[in-house]
This record gives C-alpha cells, structure tokens and sequence, in this order.
C-alpha cells in the first residue's frame, strides 16, 4: 500500500464526478490535505480543504505551484458547452496536460484522469480522439504510475444538466442489463461509482506505467 497522510490535487471539483471525489477524499483519512482547483464556488469546509479558485486561462499559472501525491483530474466539458472545437481542446487536452507535466515535474506518486469510452487518438469523432491524444501523451511524460478511467454515460446529478442526458440516463438503465461481454464496459455508470473507483485504485498496488480501467473494473461486477 502506499503510505498515509497524503496530500490530493484535484481539478475538476465542481463537475459530476469531480464534486463525488471531493467529498469521498475529505472523508478519507489517508489523505491529510486536498488541494481543489475550480473556477466555481465550492460550498465545502473542512479543515484539510486548500481551495484555489482559478479560471481555465490563469490554470496553467497556478500548476506550477502545486506539489501533491497524488493528481486527480476529472476535467471535461462538451463541445457545445465549450463553444467551439479550439474552445474543447483547452479544456481536454491543454490543462490536463499542464496538471501532468507539472505533476510528472514534482515527483507525483500517480496521475488518475477521467477520459470517456471509445477514446483513441485514430478515432474519426472529434470528441473521442482528443480524449485519446491527451490519454497518449499523459502516458509520454514520466509519471510513475498513470491512471486511465474510461467511463461510458454518466448517471447523476450535475450542477449543470447537459442537454439530453437525463433521457439518455433514464434510457440506459434498461439497456445497461443487455450489455453483456465485451459490451458491458458501454453501460451507464454513476458518477459516485467511478470516483470511489479511483480513489479506490489510488490506494492500490500497482506496477509502474500506464494502467487503463473501463466501466467493468470500475463498477467491481
């Protein structure tokens, strides 16, 4: 196991799974302190909470302040949301990549990054490709030990409601029972589910080098 009282950075704390894993490392006496980045008002207090507020444009100023064990990026916006393609690329591929090359830089333990199913950097859909390049060239920088979480749909409450997600949420709980095999990896999970997976894995043994986990390991079924 690797050693107590460690100290969390996680971006992304204000999102869907973002928001589980803050609570979830709070509560989690392994962890004596945890840094939360967010552009967002976070409405937690705890005495081992370190909050930085800063926007998506100052977070490449902030990185190299940070020293932390271990990096939890939960990251990830929408095209739509984001406004555009160049928009998206900053938020999936540019500030994850500043968190773990500053991260790699410091002598981080790990680096646990939430990417989505399907993600390949050959993919011919825009959003799975990014989602596959960042996940290639996280892999390129000298972390010791990097953690790939490839969730399917998620299913939860968000503080913003994407446009259709509920009814796709309502929808894939009937289906997620006809995913068998190979297919199960494509089933809805809860957001709660993926961030106790991670935390989960970040107290793991695990050999050094580029671990991937879809929704069938994170789901433990």
């Amino acid at each position: 196991m690797i050693s107590s009282m460690r100290t969390a950075i996680l971006a992304g704390a204000t999102g869907l799974i973002g928001s589980y894993l803050l609570q979830r490392l709070l509560a989690d006496s392994r962890y004596g302190k945890v840094i939360a980045l967010s552009r967002r008002a976070i409405h937690a207090s705890h005495p081992k909470l370190e909050v930085q507020a800063v926007s998506l444009d100052t977070l490449k100023d902030v990185a190299p302040t940070l020293r932390g064990d271990d990096w939890f990026c939960a990251l990830g916006t929408t095209i739509k949301q984001a406004g555009s393609q160049e928009a998206f690329l900053r938020v999936d591929y540019e500030y994850p990549m500043a968190l773990g090359e500053q991260a790699a830089a410091t002598g981080a333990k790990q680096f646990l990054i939430v990417s989505a199913a399907g993600a390949s950097p050959t993919s011919k859909i825009f959003y799975s490709r990014v989602k596959g390049e960042v996940e290639r060239d996280l892999g390129k920088l000298e972390l010791p030990r990097l953690h790939i979480f490839r969730p399917s749909l998620l299913l939860g409450e968000r503080e913003k409601h994407r446009s259709g997600e509920k009814a796709w949420g309502v929808l894939m709980r009937g289906v997620n029972p006809l995913l068998l095999g190979s297919l199960r990896k494509y089933r809805a999970i809860h957001g709660d589910t993926v961030a106790e997976a991670m935390i989960r894995v970040a107290n793991g043994t695990f050999e050094p080098g580029v671990h991937i986990h879809d929704g069938i390991g994170m789901s433990g079924r």
